[in-house]
């Protein structure tokens, strides 16, 4: 028999009431990332940022980024935990913007979820606003929304945007590499938030693991090593061009670190990574073993453990490890810019892990 009732929003699974209350616990998280350029609070239509404090710029130039999580988000949900997944959200943006030396101003955030679990999205929210404080940045807003019928009661997906600013002649990048600079690799905190497509495939779908087994090697859950948040180094690589010249920085994230480093690789120029001046952490030898994943296929999709390079002439190495090393970053010079030679791509990696 048809509905004799009338349709409502809620009755087809939008709960406007849930979502108002997402938002009043939010707000706490959200305002401790403000900055003094931020006007008004969490709940209007736009967020605002004086813009007057780009005053003391003589050609600010702008910088946008946006990215998400990928399927790491699923981990997130199957293990419930959600205070963490921010981190990873932040990362993926702030550390896009840093690469051309600007200084992330700014963040919003989008969360998409089957149905609005207030305390779940506030505790992403959490997440992204402590990343936010790490990356010296402001949440300024953000939208959450509710798909009944698109995504089941517990899915959720996260992206986000930021904006930056960088002095006009003091932006980083391919132009400002000569042959001769180091390559200073920063370690990663793990898998970061790329790759987890593979990831998931190899240890779940064709090895069963499960997140709650204890792995010796990582000394704690497999689940809790796969959602070891993305480290933020938008701060660290700030503080580098502070302290001694920086021609460049490189993310890495998908595609590996070959793949990103030669984004930064001006043509004439290639830049030669030693595989034996790092060890790899356990995860990645657990995700080569285990789905025998030949190593050329394992650089392409993951860090391998490396999060961000800073390309600095050769003079500015000494300072640039200390500077690293007092912020409690590990780093170490991993390479160097050559001249192409018979090279046909920008950037490669020799040797063997060290072990």
């Amino acid at each position: 028999m048809p509905e004799t009732t009338g349709a409502s929003y809620a009755a087809a699974g939008v709960d406007i009431e849930a979502g108002d209350r997402a938002v009043e616990l939010m707000k706490e998280w959200v305002k401790k990332t403000q900055r003094p350029e931020v006007l008004g609070g969490l709940g209007g239509f736009a967020g605002l940022f004086d813009a007057s404090a780009l005053k003391r710029y003589e050609r600010p130039l702008l910088a946008s980024a946006t990215d998400g999580v990928g399927t790491k988000v699923d981990l997130a949900r199957r293990m419930g935990v959600y205070d963490t997944i921010g981190h990873d959200l932040v990362g993926m943006v702030v550390d896009d913007l840093v690469v051309c030396g600007a200084e992330p101003l700014f963040m919003t955030d989008y969360i998409c979820v089957g149905k609005v679990h207030p305390e779940r999205v506030a505790a992403i929210v959490k997440g992204i606003a402590e990343g936010c404080v790490l990356a010296g940045c402001a949440l300024v807003g953000g939208e959450t929304a509710e798909h009944p019928g698109l995504l089941g009661e517990d899915d959720f997906d996260v992206a986000g945007a930021g904006t930056g600013v960088v002095e006009a002649d003091r932006l980083l990048g391919a132009d400002r590499i000569r042959t001769g600079d180091a390559v200073i690799a920063m370690a990663s905190s793990g898998l970061h938030s790329n790759g987890y497509s593979l990831v998931r495939h190899v240890l779940f779908d064709r090895a069963k693991l499960a997140l709650e087994q204890q792995v010796e090697e990582f000394g704690r859950t497999l689940g809790e090593e796969l959602l070891e948040p993305t480290k933020i180094y938008s701060l660290d690589c700030l503080a580098l061009t502070r302290t001694c010249e920086v021609h460049a920085f490189s993310h890495i994230t998908g595609g590996g670190l070959a793949s990103n480093l030669a984004r930064v690789v001006p043509d004439g120029l290639h830049a030669i990574v030693d595989r034996s001046t790092w060890t790899p952490g356990p995860v990645f030898d657990l995700v080569g073993r285990t789905g025998q994943v030949e190593q050329l296929e394992l650089e392409k999709t993951l860090n391998m453990g490396v999060g961000m390079i800073a390309v600095v002439p050769e003079e500015s190495v000494d300072v640039a490890l200390a500077t690293l090393a007092d912020r409690g970053v590990d780093a170490w010079v991993a390479g160097e810019i050559t001249d192409r030679g018979e090279h046909t791509t920008g950037a490669a990696l020799t040797g063997t892990y060290s072990s």
